[in-house]
């Protein structure tokens, strides 16, 4: 500020009132353009070359034709007054540093940015952005805190600042997308939809904290029950061995008895006197009565059902969580359900060879001389078994050889008589299967199919749940995988049944192999 130097009142003068508001530093050869706002006569003339439309760059006034620039004399010798007396540049500490915006107005060393025009899509310094402020058409543009990413706040397709938030297309829009691609859809404000999505976020998060507990709690549950279960393997383990031990030592004691009394009987064989020979062998026969042999079967007993109950029980808890480790247990609990299963020979194709009790079925090249039956299954190599499954859980085992198989559950309805593709197993709406060709596996229904990547085995495993309709196909080896579950709804029996190529065989009878032990 400065004073007139005259008895008059001082006239106080701010510094901004001499700042170019394209360069921001004091005004160097003025000049005054007819919307009356001043300039360097420099700056002013650069920043018309530079543009299109011929424009104030403070008030954003549009001239339709260039007006002539004549420097202020009066304004030029008032400056230079000043400057003799207190101006001075604007403080350093308004440039912009690192980590600043940048005022997009500002030539040469640019100030820092106080706030950003999501209208005009640009920020401002203090000076730069005053128009905001006096010009009536620029107030009504929205201000907010200096950001350096306007672009990505800009509509790819109409460069318009993104206002609404399209919850149908789930995007940011701009008021053109809203006219032109969104009509009918449903929009909402930006700081509405925030607010949901940061309710939704807390909802989640406390889903997953919650999810965290519980799984933390089965983990430890799971942990102890394992403890435990081990602890009283290795006590039964103990007092069974305490029995066998004594039953060992018992067989063994009878067994030197046997012999003495072996040796007896061939002496006594081998004596002439009659008399001697029958009253020898009264005597013999009252010591074994009186002494008698211990029914060691009956002693050497496991009494592992309240273990197997418990084995049991921990498998329905476990067969929900997904882990490797315990595979063996969910093993536990599928075999608990097992279903030994026999082929129907009445259902056989001619080429078909049924063995081993009906558990085995073999395709082969000659035909066998069954009699005619409306079951059997007269073009297509299938075999159905005997057993209907419903209402109720089985499980049961096929080990495969051959290159082509198909292995699956149908209705009784199922069609036996014809060439048409539609009477194969899996090819229709009456069965479900699971084919394996050249040891690659893949699903099939309604003639529809999955292909499934899993490495093979030929031992393969089916869990039907017939009241919950699932039908489950594993792969069975050191542990079991899961290939495919169909889930559906049945409506009547199921029969297992198989699909055979030439040199292929199937066995329904599973092969155990340790350490599964259950009751079948």
């Amino acid at each position: 500020s400065f004073s007139s130097s005259s008895s008059l009142t001082p006239l106080f003068v701010s510094q901004d009132e001499f700042t170019c508001s394209v360069c921001l530093d004091t005004l160097t050869d003025p000049v005054t353009i007819p919307c009356g706002h001043n300039f360097c006569l420099k700056c002013l003339t650069d920043y018309w070359d530079q543009s299109q439309v011929c424009s104030c760059p403070q008030c954003r006034h549009t001239f339709t034709t260039r007006p002539e620039l004549n420097r202020n004399t009066l304004l030029n010798e008032v400056i230079k007054k000043l400057k003799k007396t207190t101006l001075s540049p604007p403080p350093p500490q308004n440039y912009a540093g690192p980590g600043d915006v940048e005022c997009d107005f500002c030539t040469g060393k640019k100030f820092r940015a106080v706030k950003s025009c999501l209208t005009c899509m640009v920020s401002y310094c203090q000076t730069h952005l005053q128009p905001h402020y006096e010009v009536a058409i620029l107030k009504h543009h929205k201000l907010v805190d200096p950001d350096r990413n306007l672009k990505e706040k800009l509509c790819e397709k109409h460069q318009k600042s993104l206002e609404i938030f399209c919850k149908t297309d789930d995007s940011c829009i701009c008021m053109m997308c809203v006219v032109t691609g969104h009509n009918g859809n449903k929009m909402v404000e930006l700081e509405t939809e925030r607010e949901e999505k940061q309710v939704s976020d807390v909802s989640v998060v406390r889903e997953v904290e919650a999810n965290k507990k519980s799984f933390t709690a089965l983990i430890r549950c799971i942990e102890e029950t394992h403890r435990k279960l081990t602890e009283r393997i290795r006590e039964q383990e103990k007092r069974e061995m305490e029995k066998a031990e004594g039953v060992m030592e018992q067989l063994e004691k009878e067994i030197e008895e046997l012999k003495r009394r072996e040796a007896q009987l061939k002496e006594l064989s081998e004596t002439k006197d009659h008399l001697h020979f029958l009253q020898m062998r009264a005597t013999l026969l009252r010591e074994s009565d009186q002494t008698g042999l211990t029914d060691s079967s009956n002693e050497c007993h496991w009494g592992l059902q309240s273990l197997s109950q418990v084995l049991s029980l921990l498998c329905c808890v476990l067969v929900p969580v997904t882990h490797s480790q315990i595979s063996s247990l969910v093993f536990f609990s599928l075999l608990s359900d097992f279903c030994p299963l026999t082929l129907d020979i009445n259902t056989a194709h001619r080429y078909l060879r049924l063995s081993e009790g009906n558990n085995k079925v073999t395709c082969e090249r000659t035909k066998t001389e069954y009699p005619d039956h409306p079951d059997r299954f007269d073009y297509w190599p299938q075999v159905l078994c005997r057993e209907a499954l419903t209402g109720t859980r089985c499980y049961w085992e096929v080990e495969c050889s051959g290159d082509f198989m198909s292995i699956g559950v149908a209705y009784k309805g199922l069609s036996r008589k014809g060439d048409g593709k539609e009477y194969i197993l899996g090819n229709n709406d009456k069965s479900w299967c699971l084919r394996c060709y050249h040891s690659q596996y893949s699903v099939w229904h309604k003639h529809k199919r999955t292909v499934i990547s899993a490495p093979y085995s030929p031992r393969i495993g089916v869990y039907l749940d017939w009241p919950a309709g699932s039908l489950s196909f594993y792969s069975v080896s050191h542990t079991m995988t899961l290939l495919h579950r169909f889930n559906t709804s049945f409506t009547d029996p199921l029969y297992p049944g198989f699909y055979l190529y030439l040199n292929s065989s199937t066995l329904s009878a599973p092969r155990l192999v340790t350490p599964v032990v259950c009751h079948l």
